[in-house]
């Protein structure tokens, strides 16, 4: 099941705030915070990387692949809760790498 543009409006609103951005992957996406990669939703599911930052304010939660054959990430159930959202992503922010530089095309 894709996720829906439903799910990714929602999530967002409930964000509300700068530097959230979805880009799509495969019928699914990935999802950035302040352009470094924090997570992915699939299957209408929001899976963050298990970081310490993320583990920390999720202790209890579940851990799934976002799809068959891959690494398990943290579920997070709680999207009701945009000022969790935004906690959660600014405390993640600082343990993620910084992005990879875009290699030039040679022509």
């Amino acid at each position: 099941m894709a996720t829906s543009k439903d799910f990714i409006n929602y999530i967002s609103e409930q964000f509300n705030a700068e530097g959230l951005i979805f880009r799509p992957m495969m019928g699914e996406y990935l999802v950035y915070y302040k352009g470094k990669l924090v997570g992915d939703i699939c299957d209408n599911r929001l899976l963050i990387k298990p970081i310490d930052s993320s583990k920390r304010l999720l202790p209890d939660a579940e851990y799934q692949p976002p799809y068959d054959g891959a690494k398990p990430l943290i579920l997070v159930e709680n999207i009701d809760d945009g000022e969790f959202l935004r906690k959660l992503f600014e405390e993640m922010y600082s343990e993620l790498p910084e992005p990879k530089p875009k290699k030039k095309v040679q022509k």
